[in-house]
């Protein structure tokens, strides 16, 4: 069974410009990280909102993963280019 994991983060006016090259950079890290399945990101133009919508193995695997992040300086480095901290959401798909 796997998670669907959604992080809803507010882009700085005029930064996404700059964040763009930096996801290039990094999202390969997530895709290869233990427990990652597949990564998406959206973005509304309009409101500066992107959406980091992801499927993971486990909830424990994801927290692993921002642990990972924090200790190594990207999830400072991310913050950056954002207004608050992204707002992390984790979904268990039903069978119905």
């Amino acid at each position: 069974m796997s998670v669907r994991v959604t992080l809803n983060c507010q882009v700085k006016a005029d930064q996404f410009e700059l964040l763009y090259p930096f996801l290039e950079i990094n999202l390969p890290n997530v895709r290869g990280f233990q427990g990652n399945r597949r990564v998406s990101v959206l973005y509304d133009t309009n409101s500066d909102e992107m959406l980091l919508d992801e499927e993971w193995l486990s909830v424990e695997s994801h927290q692993a993963y921002l642990q990972h992040i924090a200790e190594n300086g990207v999830l400072a480095k991310l913050a950056e280019f954002l207004l608050s901290p992204p707002q992390i959401k984790y979904f268990e798909q039903l069978d119905v």
